[in-house]
């Protein structure tokens, strides 16, 4: 039975927070019953709302969750400082929103703790993927993104932005010392990059993934440009 930590990096999130929480850890408490065995990680990285109020409550009154506060704004930065406090077998993520439906879990699950891949990636641009309320200009950015890092990384993987990633914890040392050092977004990125450079054995899973337009922050420009410096920045860093 391998334990696992679910990283879930927050900012902002007071309407929400509490009841995303509250339906991942119903499903993975029907799924995952033997006590121990796994927590939920709220990894609040600078919010200035009620966010790390309710996660505070939420660890207080479920067994399961517990928090980090991160100093400052950075998803990577954010996983970085849960999955370096892990003891857990496994670690990953995933978004709040929960735009992977949850039993795509159990598939990540098992190809790490039964079938012994080290990597565990969500793609939407698999074939057998069905992606729902995506924007076409999401779509475009996501294909071009992943095609420029197909040319300029030479990486084999299809989608390196998904928010759907797990691994086992042993190898995070080796992906951070190799180049998955990003505070930000790319940190995702990297992960996978960096595990194919160090040949570890990666799983790509087909998901069902539903865009939450309403809740998304993301501005694909300014986006766009740092994740440009960012792979300009890894390519230096290939061993």
């Amino acid at each position: 039975m391998k334990t696992f930590d679910v990283t879930i990096p927050v900012l902002n999130e007071e309407p929400t927070l509490a009841r995303q929480v509250e339906q991942l850890h119903a499903f993975l408490k029907t799924h995952f019953p033997t006590e121990g065995q796994w927590q939920i990680v709220i990894a609040d990285n600078g919010s200035t709302d009620r966010t790390l109020e309710i996660a505070q409550e939420l660890s207080n009154r479920i067994p399961e969750v517990t928090f980090v506060k991160v100093p400052r704004r950075g998803v990577g930065l954010a996983l970085k400082t849960s999955w370096g406090q892990s003891k857990a077998d496994i670690v990953g993520y995933m978004d709040l929103d929960l735009a992977t439906d949850l039993p795509h879990f159990l598939e990540a699950y098992r190809a790490i703790a039964e079938e012994d891949y080290d990597v565990v990636y969500a793609s939407r641009l698999h074939p057998k993927s069905k992606v729902v309320n995506r924007p076409f200009k999401r779509e475009v950015a996501s294909r071009v993104f992943n095609l420029l890092l197909k040319t300029y990384l030479g990486v084999g993987f299809s989608d390196g932005m998904c928010g759907f990633k797990w691994l086992k914890r042993e190898v995070y040392p080796e992906l951070h010392e190799a180049g998955a050092q990003n505070d930000g977004w790319f940190f995702s990125t990297e992960l996978l990059t960096t595990a194919e450079w160090l040949n570890k054995r990666i799983y790509e899973l087909p998901v069902k993934w539903t865009d939450d337009v309403s809740s998304s922050r993301v501005e694909i420009l300014p986006l766009a440009k740092r994740y440009i410096n960012s792979m300009i920045e890894l390519k230096k860093r290939r061993p």
